[in-house]
């Protein structure tokens, strides 16, 4: 069976998790920090500017948190995955949920309200622009967009936060869980710094432990390493897709300045439930990448969104997926 996704991990994982398990220091410590430092080297930014956290919810909350967002509306598409949903309704804010753009599976950012907060979703790794949006306070949640760029410059320096997950199937892993939080605004990073660390306060202020750990860091610090290598072969692999005739979500072709990353390969069909069916008949995984019942928010109000869920299949696309896989995967649907 070829899965439709799965971690890419290595010897080098392996050995800098033994390295963190010999040393003694499981719990967040010296890994954490460099990982939250190299982080910041990868995608520009000042060392001290990143936040490594439990999950990718740990770190839509406390983006919220540092935005203060409790009783306030916070707008985001209801094609997206629910964390954003639940870490709104974790810190107190009033949804208000926004259809896709045309031809997009991101938001349709002309929806959201002027000085309103947002959460802009880089869907599939197809990145919003944000350009000409400076009045919205915005976290980019690029879950599924890690390398991506727009101007040049890497998601999540666009708006006011950036949020990233590494569970097992987003671009890179720390083994599992994790996630990490980014912001130009240094205010923001120690306001959710102060947060995670919750134990030892001489104070009575109420905090939560959102800690990741040395070994998942140490996990997280060869993937990152590895991450410009992963990327380039999914770019490869969508080529292959594209090049076969495949209908593939991706940015437009006058959108020069925009750079996606392939966590995706989201091909548009009006049979959706036909290539499922001839993929797993020769032993190929694929699925649809966010189906009706998913989507949050009244259908009637988003016929958008839900014609994306009817209509699109999502193939694999993993680094370590081979040329004769995609022949095969191909063979299925040409």
């Amino acid at each position: 069976m070829i899965p439709h996704n799965k971690p890419t991990i290595g010897e080098e994982e392996e050995a800098a998790a033994l390295r963190v398990l010999r040393s003694g220091q499981l719990a967040q410590g010296i890994e954490v920090e460099e990982f939250e430092n190299e982080f910041c080297e990868f995608v520009g930014l000042s060392r001290g500017h990143a936040v490594a956290v439990s999950s990718g919810t740990a770190s839509l909350y406390l983006a919220l948190l540092a935005l203060k967002a409790s009783g306030k509306e916070v707008f985001f598409p209801g094609y997206v995955c629910s964390a954003i949903r639940n870490a709104t309704g974790m810190i107190g804010g009033n949804e208000k949920i926004v259809d896709v753009a045309s031809n997009s599976p991101n938001i349709d950012i002309e929806k959201i309200g002027r000085d309103k907060i947002s959460i802009i979703p880089h869907m599939y790794g197809i990145p919003v622009d944000l350009s000409g949006h400076e009045n919205l306070h915005v976290i980019e949640d690029c879950a599924q967009a890690l390398g991506a760029k727009v101007n040049e410059i890497s998601v999540g320096l666009q708006g006011d936060i950036g949020v990233f997950s590494f569970y097992v199937t987003k671009l890179i892993t720390t083994g599992g869980q994790g996630g990490i939080v980014i912001s130009k605004n240094k205010e923001y990073i120690e306001t959710i710094r102060d947060y995670r660390e919750f134990d030892f306060r001489r104070d009575t202020k109420k905090r939560f432990n959102f800690q990741m750990t040395d070994l998942q860091a140490a996990i997280g610090r060869e993937q990152l390493k590895k991450l410009p290598i992963f990327l380039k072969r999914r770019e490869e692999i969508f080529q292959r897709y594209k090049k076969a005739g495949l209908d593939l979500l991706d940015v437009r072709v006058q959108d020069t300045h925009i750079s996606p990353v392939r966590y995706r390969a989201v091909m548009k069909t009006q049979q959706p439930d036909r290539i499922i069916d001839s993929l797993r008949d020769i032993g190929v995984r694929s699925i649809i990448p966010t189906e009706d019942w998913e989507i949050m928010g009244s259908h009637q109000l988003l016929p958008k969104s839900i014609e994306l869920s009817k209509h699109t299949v999502s193939l694999p696309i993993y680094p370590t997926l081979s040329d004769s896989d995609v022949d095969t995967i191909l063979s299925a649907i040409i």
